[in-house]
């Protein structure tokens, strides 16, 4: 590690973790072991799934980002917290679609763990690109819209061509993706049972007139491995749908800084006012977050991405949606263009580096203690 720290070793860091985690909602210990074997693969596995760690070491070894202007933020950003979903007008939308670590924190967190997460996908060859070019991509998308007011990414209309034609090569064929989930295996909880909650949840948020009910667990992600996961798979007059429950919990921000939750829903706050067009089957209970999974419910792969310009476009794109995400929090734009223009020259790509740093030597202390 390039900078010292007070922080733990990783595993110790990842023990105490968990054992608070614990204290909020049931572990599934066999997603947990699956977890601990997936962050040893890759360091971007790791990143994707050590946000608590991340929160650990960001204010110690970035302390003057750290003390930048605060937003209700992601948290947990990364190149594949981002997919599409339809709105309510049944208009395909791309966008951040994973809220899980939101909090109130500074607003250079979320640039530099994206700018991080695209350094770790160059290193395994995701994206062709060089380092600098990469970060300045994030930052002029991000700037833009600060100044703009932001823009949802609604796609198959007269903007956004470059994202529809990759979003529409994403989208899975629906007879293999319908088969793939009731392949899942069938659950049924009985009243006591950890995952009894979430079937209540999902049987209230079903839309009208779906039948033949039948429940699954599901194992996916990586940060939120180890938390219970129920599918509910139905018929409708349309044909099949799909909506899943996850386990929700405070934000590894909180564990990490020792900060109290704050008042507000973090989660829905922050999609209720964001610049964006809402998922309307995204629902949150107070331990539950309910989605939809669709077979046009998916990610644009970075490593199908055509050609250089292209990788450079998406990262704009999602520098554009963070500021859309950011924006939020109201009346902060001008704050936080004056601050990111006082920083300077190539601070996005010098702290990227530094925390990339923080990842690798992480990376390699928790694989050898997985051998």
């Amino acid at each position: 590690m390039s900078k010292a720290t007070t922080a733990p070793n990783i595993v110790t860091a990842t023990g105490e973790y968990e054992q608070w985690l614990a204290k909020q909602l049931h572990i599934v210990s066999a997603d947990l072991k699956a977890k601990h074997t997936a962050m040893a693969t890759d360091p971007f596995s790791f990143m994707r799934a050590t946000f608590y760690r991340w929160a650990q070491l960001f204010p110690e070894l970035c302390p003057d980002l750290a003390s930048a202007p605060t937003v209700l933020a992601i948290g947990d950003l990364h190149v594949e917290n981002f997919g599409t979903w339809h709105d309510a007008l049944g208009q395909l939308v791309w966008g951040i679609n994973d809220v899980d670590e939101a909090y109130v924190i500074p607003y250079t967190n979320d640039l530099v763990r994206l700018a991080a997460s695209t350094r770790l996908a160059i290193s395994q060859g995701k994206l062709g690109l060089h380092e600098h070019p990469a970060c300045d991509a994030i930052i002029e998308g991000y700037q833009d819209a600060l100044h703009k007011g932001g823009a949802p990414f609604v796609l198959g209309g007269p903007h956004h061509h470059f994202l529809s034609r990759y979003a529409t090569a994403a989208t899975r064929p629906a007879q293999s993706f319908w088969h793939a989930l009731s392949a899942l295996p069938v659950v049924s909880p009985k009243p006591g049972d950890p995952d009894a909650p979430a079937e209540a949840v999902l049987r209230s948020t079903l839309p009208h007139g779906t039948h033949h009910v039948t429940l699954h667990a599901r194992r996916a992600g990586l940060g939120s491995l180890g938390r219970v996961r129920l599918v509910a798979l139905a018929d409708s007059a349309d044909g099949p749908t799909a909506r899943e429950a996850k386990a929700r919990a405070e934000s590894a921000w909180v564990w990490a800084t020792g900060k109290p939750g704050v008042a507000t829903d973090e989660e829905k706050a922050l999609l209720d006012h964001a610049v964006r067009e809402r998922d309307p089957a995204m629902h949150f209970d107070a331990h539950w977050t309910v989605r939809e999974l669709a077979p046009y419910s998916t990610r644009i792969e970075l490593a199908k991405l055509d050609a250089k310009d292209d990788e450079l476009k998406l990262l704009k794109s999602m520098g554009f949606e963070t500021g859309n995400v950011h924006l939020a929090t109201r009346d902060m734009a001008a704050t936080i263009i004056a601050d990111s223009a006082g920083r300077p020259d190539g601070w996005l790509h010098d702290a990227s580096k530094v925390m990339t740093e923080a990842i690798l030597a992480d990376h390699r202390v928790w694989a050898d203690s997985q051998r």
